[in-house]
């Protein structure tokens, strides 16, 4: 599964891959692999991308268009 909403986000914030990966405490080359997709992206770190983006899991992972946190619905 490629998380193209991924990128997105990190482009609307005006990030590179290395910031955002040294936020999450990884390397770029491994946060590229789950923003491309040939990584699977774990469950620690999709909490903490929305967190980050202040956003919802189900935004990050394609299954909903609604952008906000859950507990701001």
């Amino acid at each position: 599964m490629k998380f193209e909403r991924l990128r997105t986000l990190r482009k609307e914030h005006h990030l590179t891959q290395k910031q955002v990966a040294e936020y999450l405490g990884c390397s770029q080359q491994i946060y590229s692999k789950w923003e491309n997709g040939s990584s699977m992206l774990p469950a620690k770190i999709l909490i903490a991308l929305t967190k980050f983006y202040h956003t919802n899991a189900d935004y990050i992972v394609g299954l909903t268009d609604i952008r906000q946190p859950y507990s701001d619905l």
